[in-house]
Protein backbone atom coordinates (compact mmCIF):
# COMPACT_ATOMS: atom_id res chain seq x y z
CA UNK A 1 0.00 0.00 0.00
CA UNK A 2 1.69 3.57 -1.09
CA UNK A 3 0.88 6.18 1.03
CA UNK A 4 1.56 9.83 0.24
CA UNK A 5 2.73 11.92 3.29
CA UNK A 6 1.63 15.62 3.44
CA UNK A 7 2.51 18.78 5.52
CA UNK A 8 1.45 19.53 8.55
CA UNK A 9 -1.95 20.57 8.86
CA UNK A 10 -3.83 22.19 11.82
CA UNK A 11 -6.77 21.39 13.24
CA UNK A 12 -9.87 24.38 12.76
CA UNK A 13 -12.06 24.65 15.33
CA UNK A 14 -16.17 24.26 14.48
CA UNK A 15 -18.01 27.03 13.10
CA UNK A 16 -21.22 27.93 14.42
CA UNK A 17 -24.03 26.62 12.51
CA UNK A 18 -25.40 29.38 10.27
CA UNK A 19 -28.61 31.14 11.17
CA UNK A 20 -31.24 28.89 9.96
CA UNK A 21 -34.36 26.86 11.92
CA UNK A 22 -32.51 24.56 14.57
CA UNK A 23 -33.69 21.55 16.49
CA UNK A 24 -32.66 22.86 20.00
CA UNK A 25 -30.72 19.80 21.43
CA UNK A 26 -28.24 19.75 23.42
CA UNK A 27 -24.75 18.50 24.47
CA UNK A 28 -22.38 18.59 27.65
CA UNK A 29 -19.49 20.23 26.87
CA UNK A 30 -16.40 18.11 27.00
CA UNK A 31 -12.48 19.26 28.34
CA UNK A 32 -10.73 18.59 24.62
CA UNK A 33 -7.07 17.72 24.73
CA UNK A 34 -5.12 20.76 22.58
CA UNK A 35 -4.04 18.55 19.41
CA UNK A 36 -0.37 20.40 18.16
CA UNK A 37 -0.32 18.97 14.07
CA UNK A 38 -0.82 16.18 12.33
CA UNK A 39 0.81 14.79 8.87
CA UNK A 40 -2.43 14.47 6.95
CA UNK A 41 -3.52 13.10 4.18
CA UNK A 42 -2.18 9.78 4.30
CA UNK A 43 -2.73 9.05 0.59
CA UNK A 44 -3.38 5.12 -0.55
CA UNK A 45 -3.29 2.85 -3.66
CA UNK A 46 -4.65 -0.48 -4.13
CA UNK A 47 -5.05 -2.64 -6.26
CA UNK A 48 -8.00 -2.64 -8.91
CA UNK A 49 -10.78 -5.33 -9.14
CA UNK A 50 -14.18 -5.34 -11.23
CA UNK A 51 -17.12 -6.49 -8.80
CA UNK A 52 -20.63 -5.61 -8.59
CA UNK A 53 -21.63 -3.65 -5.33
CA UNK A 54 -24.48 -2.17 -3.50
CA UNK A 55 -24.55 1.47 -1.97
CA UNK A 56 -27.56 1.96 0.49
CA UNK A 57 -27.78 5.26 2.36
CA UNK A 58 -31.72 7.02 2.62
CA UNK A 59 -32.82 9.63 0.67
CA UNK A 60 -31.74 13.13 1.68
CA UNK A 61 -35.12 14.55 0.61
CA UNK A 62 -36.62 12.22 2.99
CA UNK A 63 -39.50 14.36 5.16
CA UNK A 64 -39.38 12.10 8.29
CA UNK A 65 -38.15 14.13 11.10
CA UNK A 66 -35.60 13.90 13.42
CA UNK A 67 -35.24 13.35 17.20
CA UNK A 68 -32.71 12.60 19.63
CA UNK A 69 -33.18 9.61 20.10
CA UNK A 70 -32.45 8.50 16.49
CA UNK A 71 -29.13 9.58 16.69
CA UNK A 72 -27.99 9.54 20.58
CA UNK A 73 -26.13 6.22 19.63
CA UNK A 74 -24.51 6.84 16.66
CA UNK A 75 -23.18 10.35 18.92
CA UNK A 76 -20.08 9.86 21.28
CA UNK A 77 -18.48 12.03 23.98
CA UNK A 78 -16.31 12.83 21.78
CA UNK A 79 -18.72 14.38 19.68
CA UNK A 80 -21.37 16.18 22.14
CA UNK A 81 -19.87 19.38 22.49
CA UNK A 82 -21.64 22.78 23.53
CA UNK A 83 -23.91 22.65 19.72
CA UNK A 84 -26.84 23.27 18.30
CA UNK A 85 -27.57 20.91 15.40
CA UNK A 86 -29.77 22.02 12.17
CA UNK A 87 -32.37 19.97 11.10
CA UNK A 88 -30.58 19.60 7.83
CA UNK A 89 -27.59 18.21 9.77
CA UNK A 90 -29.50 15.76 11.55
CA UNK A 91 -30.98 14.67 8.65
CA UNK A 92 -27.41 14.13 7.16
CA UNK A 93 -25.96 12.29 10.55
CA UNK A 94 -28.80 10.34 10.00
CA UNK A 95 -27.87 9.34 6.70
CA UNK A 96 -23.76 8.66 7.70
CA UNK A 97 -25.43 6.27 10.52
CA UNK A 98 -27.19 4.24 7.80
CA UNK A 99 -25.13 4.40 5.09
CA UNK A 100 -23.47 0.66 3.68
CA UNK A 101 -21.04 -0.35 0.95
CA UNK A 102 -21.30 -3.99 0.31
CA UNK A 103 -18.87 -5.62 -1.73
CA UNK A 104 -18.01 -9.50 -2.74
CA UNK A 105 -14.19 -9.75 -3.24
CA UNK A 106 -12.79 -13.19 -4.61
CA UNK A 107 -11.63 -13.91 -1.01
CA UNK A 108 -14.02 -13.00 1.20
CA UNK A 109 -16.95 -10.13 1.82
CA UNK A 110 -15.93 -6.25 2.38
CA UNK A 111 -18.14 -3.55 3.70
CA UNK A 112 -17.54 0.31 4.39
CA UNK A 113 -19.38 2.51 6.84
CA UNK A 114 -18.93 4.95 9.36
CA UNK A 115 -16.41 4.42 12.52
CA UNK A 116 -17.56 4.13 15.62
CA UNK A 117 -16.50 5.06 18.48
CA UNK A 118 -15.59 1.54 19.84
CA UNK A 119 -13.76 1.02 16.67
CA UNK A 120 -11.25 4.63 16.90
CA UNK A 121 -8.43 2.81 18.95
CA UNK A 122 -7.87 0.08 16.16
CA UNK A 123 -8.15 2.83 13.73
CA UNK A 124 -5.57 4.99 15.03
CA UNK A 125 -3.45 2.01 15.53
CA UNK A 126 -3.77 1.30 11.50
CA UNK A 127 -3.34 5.28 10.84
CA UNK A 128 0.16 5.24 13.08
CA UNK A 129 1.18 2.05 11.18
CA UNK A 130 0.58 3.40 8.05
CA UNK A 131 1.93 7.03 8.85
CA UNK A 132 5.36 5.37 10.12
CA UNK A 133 5.55 3.14 7.13
CA UNK A 134 5.25 5.87 4.46
CA UNK A 135 7.78 8.11 6.67
CA UNK A 136 10.79 5.59 7.43
CA UNK A 137 10.23 5.94 10.74
CA UNK A 138 11.30 3.77 13.16
CA UNK A 139 8.37 1.91 15.89
CA UNK A 140 9.86 3.39 18.60
CA UNK A 141 7.23 6.41 17.68
CA UNK A 142 4.48 4.68 17.70
CA UNK A 143 2.62 5.28 20.94
CA UNK A 144 3.82 9.15 20.09
CA UNK A 145 1.95 9.06 16.65
CA UNK A 146 -1.09 7.05 18.26
CA UNK A 147 -1.68 10.15 20.33
CA UNK A 148 -1.37 12.59 17.49
CA UNK A 149 -3.58 10.67 15.29
CA UNK A 150 -6.21 9.67 18.01
CA UNK A 151 -6.42 13.49 18.83
CA UNK A 152 -6.93 14.34 15.55
CA UNK A 153 -10.17 11.62 14.70
CA UNK A 154 -11.29 13.19 17.48
CA UNK A 155 -11.52 16.37 16.28
CA UNK A 156 -12.42 14.89 12.74
CA UNK A 157 -15.31 13.22 14.14
CA UNK A 158 -16.55 16.29 15.79
CA UNK A 159 -16.89 17.84 12.17
CA UNK A 160 -19.49 15.22 11.29
CA UNK A 161 -21.93 15.79 9.63
CA UNK A 162 -19.27 17.74 7.43
CA UNK A 163 -16.29 15.09 7.55
CA UNK A 164 -16.39 11.35 8.29
CA UNK A 165 -14.16 8.67 9.06
CA UNK A 166 -14.88 5.30 7.22
CA UNK A 167 -14.05 1.88 8.01
CA UNK A 168 -14.26 -1.14 5.93
CA UNK A 169 -13.93 -4.71 7.52
CA UNK A 170 -13.17 -7.59 5.92
CA UNK A 171 -14.59 -10.93 6.27
CA UNK A 172 -12.50 -14.01 4.21
CA UNK A 173 -14.43 -16.25 2.68
CA UNK A 174 -13.97 -19.99 4.94
CA UNK A 175 -11.83 -18.54 6.92
CA UNK A 176 -11.56 -18.61 11.14
CA UNK A 177 -10.31 -15.39 11.92
CA UNK A 178 -13.89 -13.87 11.62
CA UNK A 179 -13.89 -9.93 10.82
CA UNK A 180 -11.27 -7.55 10.53
CA UNK A 181 -10.42 -4.19 10.02
CA UNK A 182 -9.29 -4.12 6.30
CA UNK A 183 -9.10 -0.30 5.35
CA UNK A 184 -9.77 3.39 6.75
CA UNK A 185 -10.64 6.56 4.67
CA UNK A 186 -11.60 9.96 5.15
CA UNK A 187 -13.88 12.04 3.53
CA UNK A 188 -14.51 15.62 3.67
CA UNK A 189 -17.60 16.94 2.20
CA UNK A 190 -17.75 20.82 2.52
CA UNK A 191 -15.41 23.57 3.41
CA UNK A 192 -16.91 23.50 7.30
CA UNK A 193 -15.23 19.72 7.02
CA UNK A 194 -12.18 21.06 5.54
CA UNK A 195 -8.90 20.88 7.24
CA UNK A 196 -7.57 24.63 8.35
CA UNK A 197 -4.45 24.13 6.66
CA UNK A 198 -4.84 21.76 3.92
CA UNK A 199 -1.70 20.38 1.81
CA UNK A 200 -0.63 22.29 -1.11
CA UNK A 201 -1.08 22.40 -4.01
CA UNK A 202 -4.50 23.69 -1.60
CA UNK A 203 -7.75 22.35 -3.09
CA UNK A 204 -11.12 24.44 -2.82
CA UNK A 205 -12.47 24.05 0.60
CA UNK A 206 -16.04 23.81 -0.33
CA UNK A 207 -15.45 20.76 -2.46
CA UNK A 208 -15.58 17.07 -1.39
CA UNK A 209 -12.01 15.87 -0.40
CA UNK A 210 -10.26 12.63 -0.42
CA UNK A 211 -7.48 11.91 2.02
CA UNK A 212 -6.09 9.48 4.89
CA UNK A 213 -6.90 6.22 2.74
CA UNK A 214 -4.97 3.03 3.98
CA UNK A 215 -5.04 -1.06 3.87
CA UNK A 216 -3.99 -3.22 6.44
CA UNK A 217 -0.71 -4.58 5.49
CA UNK A 218 -1.85 -8.50 5.57
CA UNK A 219 -5.19 -7.74 3.64
CA UNK A 220 -3.47 -5.93 0.89
CA UNK A 221 -3.36 -7.00 -3.05
CA UNK A 222 -7.62 -7.95 -2.56
CA UNK A 223 -9.03 -4.73 -4.19
CA UNK A 224 -9.78 -3.43 -0.70
CA UNK A 225 -8.23 0.07 -1.94
CA UNK A 226 -10.17 0.65 -4.63
CA UNK A 227 -13.36 -0.16 -3.29
CA UNK A 228 -12.68 2.56 -0.06
CA UNK A 229 -12.16 4.72 -2.64
CA UNK A 230 -15.63 4.16 -4.87
CA UNK A 231 -17.59 3.69 -1.42
CA UNK A 232 -16.14 7.38 -0.64
CA UNK A 233 -17.33 8.44 -4.26
CA UNK A 234 -20.82 6.59 -3.46
CA UNK A 235 -21.23 8.70 0.09
CA UNK A 236 -19.86 12.20 -1.80
CA UNK A 237 -22.94 11.45 -4.61
CA UNK A 238 -25.58 11.24 -1.96
CA UNK A 239 -24.54 13.82 0.74
CA UNK A 240 -23.65 16.77 -1.56
CA UNK A 241 -24.56 18.07 -4.23
CA UNK A 242 -21.01 19.10 -5.58
CA UNK A 243 -19.85 16.99 -8.27
CA UNK A 244 -15.77 17.83 -7.74
CA UNK A 245 -13.89 15.45 -6.22
CA UNK A 246 -10.22 16.50 -4.75
CA UNK A 247 -7.65 14.26 -3.60
CA UNK A 248 -3.49 14.18 -3.25
CA UNK A 249 -1.08 12.09 -4.93
CA UNK A 250 2.64 12.18 -4.29
CA UNK A 251 4.90 12.43 -7.50
CA UNK A 252 6.68 9.60 -6.38
CA UNK A 253 3.83 7.55 -6.05
CA UNK A 254 3.28 5.76 -9.43
CA UNK A 255 1.10 2.69 -8.44
CA UNK A 256 -1.62 5.06 -6.82
CA UNK A 257 -1.57 7.64 -9.77
CA UNK A 258 -2.41 4.98 -12.15
CA UNK A 259 -5.39 4.13 -9.88
CA UNK A 260 -6.50 7.39 -9.51
CA UNK A 261 -6.37 8.25 -13.54
CA UNK A 262 -8.28 4.63 -14.58
CA UNK A 263 -10.69 5.82 -11.95
CA UNK A 264 -10.95 9.21 -13.26
CA UNK A 265 -9.09 11.69 -12.13
CA UNK A 266 -6.69 14.59 -13.69
CA UNK A 267 -4.25 16.20 -12.60
CA UNK A 268 -5.15 19.89 -12.67
CA UNK A 269 -1.72 21.50 -10.49
CA UNK A 270 1.55 20.01 -9.28
CA UNK A 271 3.56 21.45 -6.11
CA UNK A 272 6.59 23.62 -6.68
CA UNK A 273 9.91 22.13 -6.97
CA UNK A 274 10.66 24.89 -4.09
CA UNK A 275 8.42 22.22 -1.76
CA UNK A 276 11.60 19.52 -1.20
CA UNK A 277 13.21 22.72 0.40
CA UNK A 278 10.58 21.88 3.52
CA UNK A 279 11.55 18.34 3.57
CA UNK A 280 8.12 17.61 1.46
CA UNK A 281 7.57 15.28 -1.59
CA UNK A 282 6.11 17.14 -4.49
CA UNK A 283 2.28 15.81 -4.68
CA UNK A 284 -0.42 15.97 -7.58
CA UNK A 285 -3.42 17.39 -6.95
CA UNK A 286 -6.24 15.68 -8.76
CA UNK A 287 -9.95 16.41 -9.53
CA UNK A 288 -12.60 13.86 -10.52
CA UNK A 289 -16.32 15.35 -11.83
CA UNK A 290 -18.72 12.53 -10.70
CA UNK A 291 -21.33 11.54 -13.68
CA UNK A 292 -24.78 11.71 -13.01
CA UNK A 293 -24.51 7.62 -12.91
CA UNK A 294 -21.26 6.90 -11.06
CA UNK A 295 -19.41 4.12 -12.80
CA UNK A 296 -15.93 3.02 -12.60
CA UNK A 297 -13.55 1.43 -15.64
CA UNK A 298 -13.08 -2.12 -15.38
CA UNK A 299 -9.46 -2.46 -13.49
CA UNK A 300 -6.57 -3.52 -14.73
CA UNK A 301 -5.51 -6.52 -13.10
CA UNK A 302 -2.27 -6.25 -13.91
CA UNK A 303 -2.08 -2.99 -11.28
CA UNK A 304 -0.62 -3.99 -7.43
CA UNK A 305 -0.96 -0.63 -5.73
CA UNK A 306 -0.98 -1.79 -2.61
CA UNK A 307 2.87 -2.62 -2.29
CA UNK A 308 4.46 0.26 0.47
CA UNK A 309 6.13 3.23 -1.27
CA UNK A 310 9.73 4.04 -0.23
Amino acid sequence: MAIAAAPPLKLSPYLDPQQQPRLQTEFNPIKRVPFLSSRNPLLCVCKLHRYNFKCCLPSSSSTNSVTPAQYYSFLDESYRGSRVLTNEELEKLKALESFVYLQELESGSLWVRVMRIEEMDMTVGLLALSFAESMLMSLQYEALLRFFVKQYLIERRASMPHAVTLVGFYREEGGKRGEELAGTVEVCFDKRGANASPPTPTPPRNSPYICNMTVTKELRRRGIGWHLLKASEELISQMTSSKEIYLHCRMIDEAPFNMYIKAGYNVIQTDSIFILLTLQRRKHLMCKKLPVSNSFPEPDMSESGEEPSS
